[in-house]
């Protein structure tokens, strides 16, 4: 799942990987839904993170 994706996704690629907006990918991140932390600005989120959401919640 996802395998052109690297380990590391970035916001743009989370969204395209989910197919919804910023706001949306925002949302779950601070809400916790998507396990990833913040390194200053920035929002280290690991691939396997959204694989879990997605086996978690794509039911």
């Amino acid at each position: 799942m996802f395998n052109e994706y690297s380990d590391i996704v970035t916001i743009d690629e989370l969204c395209e990987m989910l197919r919804i907006g910023k706001n949306k990918a925002y949302e779950l991140l601070r809400n916790g839904d998507i396990k990833a932390f913040r390194c200053g600005r920035l929002w280290i989120i690991s691939k396997s993170a959204v694989e879990e959401f997605v086996k978690a919640y794509g039911k």
